[in-house]
């Protein structure tokens, strides 16, 4: 017989797991101002945040006639980073638009 240091366990072994978490989702809004374009807000809704010429329209007179509109919803760093892209291309083209975000 082997000695019990060098015996095979026997029992039952447990796997353990790692919880994982989805991140947060943020909503990210464009906000209504009296100098930006509807044109250009279209333009950010489409080259920003994937939105089809109909679906940017859409978001758009929401924002104008609403005073804010939902342009996505995102993980926090993906929210953080089209709201940067959204101020500097609205300040690069001389406009005052804004964004916002809301944990969902």
């Amino acid at each position: 017989m082997a000695p019990k240091d060098q015996q095979p366990q026997r029992g039952v072994m447990e796997k353990t797991r790692q919880k994982t978490t989805k991140p947060s989702m943020y909503k990210v809004f464009l906000l209504n101002d009296d100098y930006t374009t509807m044109e250009f807000v279209v333009e950010i809704l489409e080259r920003i945040f994937g939105k089809s010429k109909v679906e940017a329209t859409q978001v758009m007179l929401h924002v104008h006639r609403n005073g804010k509109g939902l342009a996505g919803i995102y993980p926090r760093d993906i929210a953080e980073t089209k709201i940067a892209q959204v101020h500097s291309l609205a300040r690069d083209n001389g406009f005052p638009l804004k964004c916002d975000m809301e944990k969902e």
